[in-house]
């Protein structure tokens, strides 16, 4: 199931993985790609990492035609940074490794499976009841035609920073519709974070874990190498993270430009 490049990159800003990851382990005739992008706001989840600030993001992928794949991708980050309640440094750079397998099952049934490990440079120390910010995940996605469904699964107790959280896991289904003769690609999404062993102390939530849905509304123009994508975001956990009083999990439009080579 050999998908066109705005179609793997709208997937891949709904799952909020590297765009990259996708494009590159689809494709036969290239073993290794570049890319960068610029955002006016990285969007994780339904949550700001840059606090509703401009993003810088570049990664590398290597693919065999075997379906076999393994990137890196980074981004600055300021949602550790500027969070107070959550940790104290200058940690403001995320880096994302990767590695997985894609292959179709029959027709336009296919699946992927991976793993993803993210880092968070620079120096910081959590505050008390919260926990390093580094964390790992392991996924498996099913696609059939226009739909996705994905499920994700914590390695680690650092999820979200919250202690004792390895298990957390979300869950997303995604549809994308390409518009083949304006070279466009619409796309919706729905997904569900489920955050476990957050204690009391954790969060200023009445004692609950912050576990949420998030939505997404997208559109992908593609013009060759280029790609400029403009999306809207929301979710039900606004109040889970905010400073100064602006919640990182508000509704929010973000536009991207991302140029692949």
């Amino acid at each position: 199931m050999r998908k066109t490049k705005i179609f793997v990159i709208a997937m891949c800003a709904v799952f909020a993985i590297p765009a990259m990851a996708a494009d590159a382990a689809s494709a036969t005739d290239s073993a290794i790609s570049y890319n960068w992008s610029v955002a006016s706001d990285y969007v994780f989840r339904g949550i700001t990492q840059t606090t509703h600030a401009p993003a810088l993001q570049g990664g590398v992928d290597y693919a065999l035609g075997s379906g076999l794949y393994v990137g890196t991708w980074a981004s600055n980050v300021k949602w550790i940074k500027d969070s107070g309640a959550i940790a104290s440094g200058d940690a403001n750079v995320e880096l994302d490794t990767y590695f997985g397998f894609r292959d179709d099952i029959v027709g336009d049934l296919g699946y992927d499976l991976g793993y993803v490990r993210y880092n968070y440079l620079g120096s910081y120390t959590p505050q008390v009841n919260f926990n390093n910010a580094d964390t790992a995940e392991i996924y498996g996605a099913a696609s059939y035609k226009l739909v996705t469904l994905k499920y994700s699964y914590s390695l680690l107790d650092g999820f979200l920073t919250t202690p004792g959280s390895r298990g957390s896991n979300y869950v997303d289904l995604s549809a994308n519709y390409p518009v083949t003769e304006a070279g466009l690609t619409l796309g919706a999404h729905i997904g569900k974070q489920t955050v476990v062993g957050a204690s009391a102390d954790s969060y200023a939530l009445g004692g609950s874990a912050p576990t949420y849905t998030d939505y997404k509304l997208s559109a992908a123009k593609d013009f060759g190498s280029y790609v400029l994508n403009l999306s809207y975001t929301n979710t039900n956990g606004a109040s889970f993270w905010t400073r100064n009083g602006d919640p990182w999990g508000k509704a929010a439009t973000s536009l991207s430009l991302t140029h692949s080579f």
